[in-house]
């Protein structure tokens, strides 16, 4: 037998163990340590989401003298609303790490403003921002790809907005509050003004009578 007949057939001897072990031997191997599946909450169960837009987000960085716009983050942004409170926030993660880059609450009175030299942004200033370590008073400007998606964000801003207002147990109580006093302030008022018109005219009453008493006086005289 030749050189090169050995080698075939030591080759194909090789090849026919190898599919009779990949055939017959099926191995099992159970893990040592038996992880349960875990449960990762995002927050965001009890809330609806209102708006799902792309956008890319920046800071108004106050700690260099000049003061200058920061990068904070590119991602999904959403409007989410309690299905209880009915408070809307603002939730914004980043790319691939879904780190959040923007995490606070709409109240009534705050105001987008169109960013100079932009169609795609706003500016809007924050009380009170959650998406760093510590709650932070935040100035952010929010870019969009399109025109489109900006006012389609503008738009579901400002329904948010009422939603908060007219909704939010938080600023109904406030706003029954105001008009509680408000009214009361107007009953106190329009008491005052009673008071003052029948003190007006008992003094005119007054003045008639001491009038007729010196009319008489004169008359007897």
């Amino acid at each position: 037998m030749s050189e090169f007949q050995t080698l075939n057939t030591d080759s194909e001897r090789e090849r026919q163990q190898s599919e009779s072990s990949d055939t017959e031997y099926d191995p099992q191997f159970k893990p040592i340590i038996s992880l349960p599946e875990v449960e990762i909450s995002t927050n965001e169960e009890n809330e609806i989401e209102l708006l799902n837009i792309r956008a890319k987000l920046y800071r108004y960085d106050t700690s260099e003298p000049s003061g200058e716009w920061k990068e904070r983050g590119t991602g999904e942004l959403k409007l989410l609303q309690h299905k209880e409170t009915h408070t809307v926030r603002v939730v914004m993660r980043r790319d691939k790490t879904l780190k959040v880059c923007a995490n606070h609450f709409i109240t009534p009175w705050m105001v987008l403003k169109p960013s100079k030299g932009s169609d795609k942004a706003f500016v809007y200033t924050v009380m009170v921002d959650f998406a760093d370590e510590k709650p932070t008073s935040e100035c952010l400007a929010i870019k969009f790809g399109t025109v489109d998606n900006a006012n389609l964000f503008k738009e579901k801003f400002e329904e948010a907005k009422k939603i908060v207002e007219t909704q939010c147990e938080l600023y109904n109580s406030q706003n029954n509050q105001e008009s509680e006093e408000n009214n009361s302030s107007l009953v106190n008022s329009a008491d005052e003004s009673k008071n003052n018109e029948s003190d007006e005219k008992e003094c005119a009453d007054l003045t008639k009578q001491i009038g007729e008493l010196d009319v008489k006086n004169k008359e007897e005289k």
